[in-house]
């Protein structure tokens, strides 16, 4: 009953529901990922932060050091209770020995980077670990997201932006939300944001909401080759190995995937979050589809002139399905799921105000395959160059034409049917010898070029055999064995 309630209030408002996206790595001294060594600084550890680096650090309890030597600029956010003591820890029994440890530098966490995010429908969900499972642009922050920065954590964050600027509706620093520019503008001007934002880009809070009930894309298509680059840094710029025949590349993501995808032409009707409902609650639970996860967000068809020059994409909705199978079993339940989402469809569609539905799949074993991909991807390179080559020549021949620098001539194609001003055109030329190389005799310009085969006599010079027809040369004697 709550369910249905909240999906009723969401039709009254014609909007759709908000995305919570949670940065994932934090700068904690507590944070045992923070230091080289994997472990806490102890009472006889020397601890060494990078002079150089800025860095906020977040302490949540008191810690007793041999001795600390901190950054040139940098700030520590204590927690109620918490600071640094000069001596020996007698309870930690495992320090008796201690070292110089350092802390690791935060320079290289990028807010374009997927892998360090987590999405969830609500901050519930993100508390119980019930994330979402998105396309790669959809895991940075979008335009209509709630973005948050964990309570009681410090954190430093790379925001270059090939757009220059990230837009998102809210986003919550220690516990404290800001959903006006203005108060996260001032808010940036301060000591702690400076350590927390740097880069090139700039972020702004909109307070805006998605208006469209069904769906509103996510606006990262400008960022992709930078999401992308991001994240495939972590994987030598390479996308990961994949073992299915054909793989999908769903629209924003930046790799192929084994699995299923669908895309849904909908109506004005179309209410995408109450379908998400659908999804999850009717078919995701369901145990026969056990590790499989879902993507459902609208997204803009790629189209194109002549599959070369790109134009306006049509909006779609797009479910991307993916399942934790392995070896030949690659993407089997994903499949399985797509095909039992299409015969919902078919039944059941126009109520959900769906059109149309269109499926592909990629599954098992694809090691006996990857010649046919290269051949069929050099192909369609080769037919594309060919015709932007032909598309350039035909270019530079139009504009020299119009320039004057060139002029086609006319050309006169040959005939089998001569008519009597045609012959007698051909008889009136000035010109009708040729010298003899051989000879040194000029062939008389009065003689007929048609003397030798005229009439009846060219008729004569025809021969018929059992092997086919040729012709009589009247200047050799055919009988002549010698010629």
């Amino acid at each position: 009953m709550g369910s249905a309630r909240l999906l009723l209030l969401l039709q009254l408002l014609n909007v759709s529901a908000a995305i919570y996206k949670q940065w994932i790595p934090n700068t904690n001294f507590e944070n045992v990922l923070n230091w080289h060594g994997n472990r806490i600084p102890c009472a006889q550890d020397a601890v060494y932060f990078e002079r150089n680096k800025n860095v906020s650090v977040f302490v949540q309890s008191t810690h007793s050091l041999k001795s600390m030597h901190i950054p040139w600029n940098g700030e520590f956010i204590l927690a109620p209770g918490a600071g640094f003591a000069v001596g020996t820890d007698m309870q930690n029994t495992e320090c008796e020995q201690g070292s110089d440890i350092t802390f690791k530098e935060a320079e290289s966490y990028s807010w374009m980077d997927p892998d360090l995010w987590h999405a969830g429908l609500s901050r519930d969900d993100l508390e119980n670990e019930k994330h979402l499972f998105s396309v790669d642009e959809e895991r940075v922050p979008c335009q209509y997201d709630d973005v948050i920065f964990q309570p009681e954590t410090s954190f430093r964050v790379n925001i270059n932006s090939a757009e220059g600027t990230i837009a998102v509706k809210s986003i919550s620093i220690l516990d404290k939300r800001f959903d006006r520019h203005e108060d996260f503008a001032a808010y940036l001007e301060t000591n702690t944001a400076k350590m927390q934002f740097h880069g090139l880009g700039a972020i702004k809070v909109t307070n805006s909401r998605c208006a469209d009930k069904t769906g509103c894309v996510c606006g990262n298509t400008a960022e992709i080759l930078n999401i992308c680059s991001t994240l495939k840094q972590h994987t030598e710029n390479q996308c990961p190995g994949v073992v299915c025949k054909d793989p999908l590349k769903p629209n924003g993501h930046c790799c192929e995937i084994c699995g299923a995808t669908l895309s849904l032409d909908y109506s004005p009707n179309f209410d995408i979050e109450a379908y998400r409902n659908r999804l999850l609650h009717g078919f995701l639970n369901l145990a026969k589809y056990a590790g499989t996860r879902m993507a459902l967000s609208k997204v803009y068809r790629p189209q194109t002139f002549l599959r070369i020059f790109p134009r306006q994409g049509v909006p779609e909705i797009q479910i991307v399905l993916i399942d934790d199978k392995n070896g030949s079993d690659t993407g089997s339940v994903a499949q399985l799921l797509a095909n039992d989402i299409m015969a919902d469809v078919t039944d059941n569609g126009p109520s959900f105000g769906i059109l149309k539905a269109t499926m592909q799949s990629a599954t098992g074993s694809n090691f006996n395959n990857h010649g046919g991909n290269r051949a069929a991807s050099w192909s369609i390179a080769v037919s594309v160059i060919a015709v932007l080559i032909l598309i350039l020549l035909t270019s530079v021949l139009v504009l020299l034409y119009r320039k004057h620098n060139l002029r086609f001539q006319t050309w006169s194609w040959p005939t089998f049917w001569k008519t009597d001003s045609d012959l007698e055109h051909i008889s009136n030329r000035t010109d009708k010898g040729f010298d003899n190389p051989i000879f040194d005799m000029e062939t008389p310009a009065t003689q007929d070029p048609q003397g030798l085969y005229s009439g009846e006599e060219a008729l004569k010079g025809i021969q018929l055999t059992e092997s086919g027809m040729f012709f009589v040369n009247p200047l050799y004697d055919e009988n002549d064995s010698t010629a």
